[in-house]
């Protein structure tokens, strides 16, 4: 289950995954397969050789890649959601979900 994030975030994540961009959408999140998770990251592109190379560039499997058409994305979780979101700056997500 999904929440934290408004209609106009989940809006401008799915406009720029379509547009072929990669985009970041962090939101709370609560899955019992995932104990302790308590916010993910989409990582979505509907450009799919390119996210997979997104992927390899940080050292992700993209065969783990969700491929839900229209919106294609790689889940980020734990250190390696930190990790990324670090690597690409994107300190709004980390303060916002204290990360």
């Amino acid at each position: 289950m999904a929440f934290g994030i408004s209609k106009e975030e989940l809006g401008a994540w799915k406009e720029a995954v379509s547009r072929g961009e990669i985009a970041f959408l962090t939101h709370y999140w609560i899955d019992p397969r995932f104990p302790g998770m308590k916010t993910v990251t989409k990582v979505g592109c509907s450009d799919l050789p390119k996210l997979k190379a997104w992927c390899r560039s940080h050292g992700l499997d993209p065969i783990y890649i969700h491929h839900r058409p229209p919106y294609p994305h790689f889940d980020l979780l734990g250190k390696k959601q930190k990790q990324i979101l670090q690597q690409e700056k994107l300190w709004s997500h980390i303060r916002r979900f204290k990360l």
